[in-house]
């Protein structure tokens, strides 16, 4: 048939995935150490190795002659937000595919379930009633709550079912999300003088991140990529359908659940570190099907490394180039949302070629 063997030709014509994991891996690299070099500070790009060199192995000697405002600057201001970003780029671009395997919906996201209106709605409570128990990490914790709070009350709402559809999951999610925007609304609109930062954290933003929140992200992304990484040949199957899926040893439900607990709760980490970041879970990881396939062994590690450089470079530019701290979840929606457009234009008009 014409149609199939266009898609052969396709998938013949697409770039080995080690090619393309070790070009990303090379470039995620080289953007971030021009990035630790970036900003008011310029800082030779050479030296910045030098000065991760000398911090990792403890040889002083290798920065003897830098002085002590280059090292301060770099191992201390900036890689703690450039890591962040990496990381929450590359957990928001991976959650991304394994929400679009789960629900069977190009369309879907992190957000989709209302993780975000969830840990807005936390955040934006801390933020209203100045809650400090926790210190720095009392708005942080705060948002990782509500986001639990919505996955607990989504899946709730879908546990009647016999199964986990896309439908009912999407439509929990939908009506979860609009009472705690509602709620986000009403908090923004009793908090006065507060409102301020509400709406600037809602926004999203790497400005003063921390090497515990590195740590933080660090170990939330090993655990979760773990955890799709082992279960990526079960979400491919859940493509063929929870019958077929179910005959070849698959339980639909249950991986369904466990993948989609993992994802929502990684995405919780992240937004309650980041704030709200949206187009990269949605965008990534359809620019990376389009190289990969879509085989989630692929497809998977090949997001995470596009997300976080996809979402460094938007932090680099917010930092480096443009006025202001400007907040990154702006960006990411002015470069997203037109990027997405043009995919999702140019994929309808293919579907429309196609015999």
């Amino acid at each position: 048939m014409p149609g199939q063997a266009k898609r052969e030709g396709e998938a013949s014509q697409r770039v080995p995935a080690s090619v393309v994991f070790t070009v990303l891996a090379i470039a995620l690299g080289s953007v971030v150490v021009l990035s630790a070099g970036s900003g008011y500070v310029r800082i030779p790009f050479l030296e910045v190795i030098r000065i991760v060199a000398a911090k990792m192995s403890g040889d002083t000697g290798l920065i003897a002659n830098l002085g002590r405002t280059a090292p301060v600057v770099v191992m201390d201001v900036r890689l703690p937000r450039i890591l962040a970003a990496m990381l929450v780029g590359g957990n928001l671009a991976v959650c991304g595919a394994v929400f679009q395997g789960i629900l069977l919906n190009p369309l879907a996201e992190p957000y989709t379930l209302g993780i975000s209106a969830g840990a807005a709605f936390g955040a934006s409570l801390a933020l209203l009633f100045n809650f400090t128990l926790l210190g720095l990490w009392s708005a942080p914790a705060f948002a990782f709550a509500g986001a639990a709070a919505t996955l607990a009350a989504v899946i709730y709402l879908t546990a009647a079912s016999a199964e986990l559809s896309s439908g009912s999951l999407i439509l929990a999610g939908i009506i979860v999300s609009s009472i705690l925007s509602a709620g986000v609304s009403l908090i923004k609109y009793l908090a006065n003088d507060s409102v301020g930062v509400i709406i600037f954290w809602l926004m999203g933003s790497f400005a003063s991140r921390t090497w515990a929140e590195v740590g933080l992200l660090a170990v939330t992304t090993a655990s979760g990529l773990s955890v799709f990484l082992y279960f990526s040949r079960d979400l491919n199957l859940l493509a063929l359908g929870n019958r077929t899926a179910g005959s070849l040893g698959v339980s639909p439900r249950r991986i369904s659940l466990l993948l989609l607990i993992t994802a929502s709760l990684v995405t919780g980490v992240c937004v309650a570190v980041s704030g709200i970041i949206g187009f990269v879970g949605l965008l990534v990881p359809h620019l990376v099907r389009s190289v990969t396939g879509p085989d989630n062994r692929l497809l998977i590690p090949v997001s995470a490394l596009a997300g976080g450089l996809l979402l460094l470079g938007a932090d680099t530019l917010t930092r480096t180039l443009l006025p202001g701290q400007i907040p990154i979840g702006v960006v990411t929606a002015l470069i997203g949302g037109p990027c997405f457009c043009y995919i999702y234009r140019r994929r309808m008009l293919q579907n429309r070629q196609a015999p």
